[in-house]
């Protein structure tokens, strides 16, 4: 660099007494320096600038402290752990410390970035922009300028190079607030060069920090925080109605941009929170864009999170995925239920990258999690968002529900099963409840179909039903009524109803059903056979038992010709006809068949399917009907206890066999043993099923009566 004096154009006879000229970097005043000015050149420009911008930064420039931090607003609420624990971890000497804050878009990590620095004591506080690296070499000239106004009209890459400098060599009197970074290597060559001090970065990226930064992730507010954080903004200026502001901040996802913008929209506009939400659900597109008069529109959570998508969707498949997941339930989405979209490395890599900008969190245990209100946003179209076409949404509710028909088991009885199918139930809710029921397709009537068939084997017939409907109604519109898909509702709804108690409402709807299974698919029909079967069992629920007998033993006669003696379906067939017999007091056919029975199931399906649990307790009851205690006791003893190990102590199937074994003990003269086993059950079944289940009603009619024996 040349230092060089303006001096007049030299004129013949100028020289210096001495012979000697000025030379370039000398400074030559007469008199009093004060308002001297100098050229610095630089890459071949000239600046003037005062004296004092000479040298370096003064290490007291900093005075009685320099500081841009933000003011903290008013209404700041909560983060008491999270300020202690910044505090806690910038409280060690020595080298540059820095701590990196990521999280969603909108959850408050500026905020709380400037709560805390605002609250600390060193001589220089400052605060950049941090989004590209323009914007921190910005920022570090500004601190030049802030510590010595004189290098004004230096240019900005040097004024960076000077705060740098200083920085450098004063570790322990300032902190930097690097805020919004959008990449690690925006401030690398910053960190690179101030070997100590504090750095506090605020981020949306949560990845790619190991190498620089302790990161700390911040999560939502705690809902009584965000329930605080909306009620001061909407009481700021009088009190107000809060009638419904718990249920908002949680529609909200506890967010706390879009709390706060929630509640100036209320106090500005007069909206109630309860009136919010139903603007929010009727216009969510709106709502979602609304800011109060003065706000900033480029704050809200759909702009925020647009800029973020527009990084996402460099990676294939991000954008695809995040809208996809959005129709799901926000928490402990299987991660293997994406498998079939796309190879393993790039599901990885759209994974990764969402993860990176914290639009999804991957738990260890491979599951995900996405915020409910980047969901909701996700499935709200937009026209000027390329990443809210309604197309796409509409493609990704369809592809959302196909998915789950392929992960959903068929086999809804194997306790093997169940986990599988009780992970995917709040995702089937979730799906079926973001959209209309004139929305949904066959898929939706599929994946319907096959939550309801296990929630009716777990004895939750409520959920059940409507699920059952639900899907009856989309295949009779979509399908046709004809449609082999649409027989298999009607069925499924009809066994719903008799295994609610509803033999009148089940019955004609099995008749029904079965003339148009042997109409449209024939006499032979798997399904037909299927729906022949249940109507005879309807008969036996509605005391129809001749009836219930003659069709049971066509509908075996069938199964044998046309499936086999050792099919699953021929084996349920022989049972419900032993059965029926001890309904109808017919021992001499009820006894052999039982015993048949049980002896084919535990050859051909094992001992412990649970249709050979059934027949097990089956012949237990006919043992106890025919005047049999010796047998029936330890084999219905035997059962119960196969029961509690195989389907759990609270499955119906395991409480009805339990009620039967306590019947047994009340057969055999012991009320002590009776009632409380009773009394047991009763608990259990009010528990887990409901207080009008059918076998609850029946377990606590026989309680009466033990109770009175």
């Amino acid at each position: 660099m040349i230092w060089k004096r303006f001096a007049p154009k030299k004129r013949p006879g100028d020289e210096s007494p001495t012979g000697l000229k000025a030379s370039e970097g000398a400074i030559v005043a007469g008199g009093d320096v004060n308002g001297s000015v100098a050229q610095h050149i630089e890459a071949g420009q000239a600046f003037v600038l005062s004296p004092e911008a000479h040298g370096p930064i003064p290490a007291d420039a900093a005075g009685h402290g320099v500081s841009n931090i933000p003011a903290v607003a008013a209404h700041f609420t909560g983060r008491t752990s999270e300020l202690a624990s910044l505090e806690e971890k910038f409280t060690d000497p020595g080298e540059v410390l820095v701590q990196a804050v990521h999280g969603l878009g909108g959850v408050g990590k500026s905020a709380l970035a400037a709560r805390w620095a605002a609250g600390r004591h060193e001589p220089v506080r400052w605060w950049i922009t941090a989004d590209t690296a323009a914007s921190v070499d910005a920022g570090t000239a500004a601190l030049a300028r802030a510590l010595q106004p004189g290098l004004a009209a230096l240019p900005a890459e040097v004024q960076a190079e000077r705060a740098i400098r200083w920085l450098a060599d004063h570790p322990d009197r300032w902190l930097l607030v690097l805020d919004n970074v959008e990449s690690p290597a925006h401030v690398r060559p910053l960190l690179d060069r101030v070997p100590g001090g504090r750095v506090l970065i605020t981020t949306r990226l949560a990845s790619g920090w190991h190498r620089h930064a302790t990161v700390v992730r911040l999560d939502v507010l705690a809902p009584a925080d965000a329930v605080e954080l909306f009620t001061r903004v909407l009481t700021q200026h009088g009190p107000r109605d809060l009638t419904g502001a718990e249920a908002l901040c949680a529609e909200l996802g506890h967010l706390a941009l879009a709390v706060e913008q929630a509640a100036a929209y209320c106090a500005e506009t007069g909206t109630g929170p309860l009136a919010y939400l139903e603007r929010l659900a009727a216009w969510p597109a709106t709502m979602y864009a609304a800011t109060a008069e003065g706000g900033d529109s480029a704050r809200t959570c759909a702009r925020i999170w647009r800029l973020t998508l527009d990084r996402v969707e460099a990676t294939p498949y991000a954008g695809n995925v995040l809208r996809l997941l959005a129709w799901y339930a926000s928490d402990r989405i299987p991660r293997d239920l994406l498998a079939p979209l796309a190879p393993p490395p790039d599901l990885d890599a759209a994974l990764g990258r969402l993860a990176a900008y914290n639009m999804i969190t991957v738990h260890p245990d491979g599951s995900l999690t996405v915020h409910r209100l980047v969901q909701s946003l996700a499935r709200t179209p937009d026209a000027e968002d390329p990443h809210r076409q309604a197309l796409d949404i509409e493609v990704a509710r369809g592809l959302a529900t196909a998915l789950l028909v392929a992960a959903y088991p068929a086999d809804y009885a194997d306790p093997a099963n169940w986990p599988r199918c009780q992970a995917l139930l709040p995702h089937v809710d979730a799906l079926t409840g973001h959209h209309a029921d004139e929305h949904d397709t066959p898929d939706t009537a599929t994946v319907l179909d096959l939550s309801a068939s296990y929630r009716e084997d777990q004895g939750a017939l409520a959920p059940a039903l409507a699920g059952f409907r639900r899907a009856l109604a989309a295949r009779e519109r979509t399908l046709g009524p004809d449609h082999p898909e649409v027989l298999a509702s009607r069925n499924n709804l009809a066994g719903t109803y008799e295994a609610a108690g509803d033999p009148r409402r089940a019955v004609p709807l099995y008749e029904a059903v079965l003339a148009d299974c042997e109409r449209v698919l024939g006499p032979d029909h798997p399904y037909t056979l299927i729906t022949r079967n249940n109507l005879a069992g309807a008969y036996k629920a509605a005391g129809d038992l001749e009836r219930a007998v003659s069709l049971h033993e066509a509908t075996l006669s069938a199964r044998e010709r046309v499936l086999g003696q050792d099919h699953s379906d021929t084996l349920v067939s022989r049972n419900n006809l032993a059965h029926t017999y001890l309904a109808a007091g017919d021992l001499d056919r009820a006894v052999p068949l039982s015993e048949r029975v049980l002896a084919d199931s535990e050859r051909v399906l094992g001992p412990d399917r649970p249709e050979t649990l059934i027949a097990r307790i089956n012949l237990a009851g006919v043992y106890e009907a025919a005047g049999d205690l010796d047998r029936a006791l330890p084999l219905c003893e035997t059962g119960c206890a196969a029961f509690e190990r195989v389907l759990g102590p609270d499955h119906p199937r395991t409480l009805s066999a339990r009620n039967n074994l306590a019947s047994m003990y009340l057969a055999a003269g012991s009320p002590d043993r009776a009632v409380p086993l009773y009394e047991a059950v009763l608990a259990a079944c009010e528990q887990s099923l409901s207080q009008d289940h059918p076998i609850t009603e029946q377990v606590r009619a026989n309680l009466r009566v033990a109770r009175t024996a």
